[in-house]
């Protein structure tokens, strides 16, 4: 299949989407299914739930291409800082290669950025590369750039843009992020991501990772002859 010369300018697809398995209702069978077209389909990544954690654990083997990374706190990030170190050490215990973590945004928006800043540090301190959450559709400017820069000087090694609710993730969205960042750390997209063209944008605009429920679809798109 020859290559369109947009996708030609792109990195290889694949190997950046995460695919998520965070869907309380999956059956088990159509969760195994996925870990397996993970594997087969070359994604950088699935993003699990602790509930899942050790089943997927089991499911991919020992550490390969396929990085199994855990959610904590998600989706709101409202826990007790020391419940959430809880979460974080148990992931790291049983098999979590990194960890995705919804921060509490109650004390970014009340004033107390230091309290934000220390819990995702104490997490950081586990020595797993941590995606730090970002609520893209809620955060006003002075709040996104605000939190960006907290989770940047705790150790976040990637900014998420989006948790998967409200509207859908846009390009716009990841090049604010990417002038918040300043080269600092990398940029995931996440939330409402169904299409191709779509995540062929996200991509452009910079995300080096997609957090998506619709991974094998994408890769079916991209396959198909233009």
């Amino acid at each position: 299949m020859t290559k369109s010369p947009r996708r030609q300018d792109l990195p290889a697809i694949p190997p950046l989407i995460h695919q998520a398995l965070l869907n309380p209702l999956l059956q088990e069978e159509e969760l195994l299914t996925l870990c397996d077209a993970a594997r087969q389909l070359g994604f950088g990544g699935v993003c699990v739930s602790l509930t899942h954690l050790e089943v997927v654990r089991r499911r991919l083997g020992g550490q390969g291409p396929v990085k199994l990374i855990a959610t904590v706190a998600f989706p709101f990030g409202a826990l007790p800082a020391e419940l959430k170190q809880a979460q974080a050490e148990w992931a790291a215990a049983h098999g979590a290669e990194a960890l995705e973590v919804t921060p509490d945004w109650s004390a970014l928006v009340n004033g107390r950025a230091n309290s934000f800043a220390e819990e995702l540090a104490a997490i950081a301190a586990l020595d797993l590369p941590m995606t730090v959450v970002l609520d893209v559709n809620q955060l006003n400017e002075a709040q996104l750039a605000l939190a960006a820069e907290a989770a940047m000087d705790a150790g976040a090694a990637s900014l998420q843009a989006g948790n998967g609710f409200g509207a859908a993730v846009s390009a716009d969205q990841i090049r604010e992020l990417r002038q918040l960042t300043r080269g600092r750390c990398a940029i995931k997209a996440a939330g409402g991501i169904r299409e191709l063209e779509q995540a062929l944008d996200l991509v452009k605009a910079g995300a080096i990772a997609l957090g998506t429920g619709h991974g094998p679809a994408l890769v079916k798109a991209l396959r198909q002859p233009r």
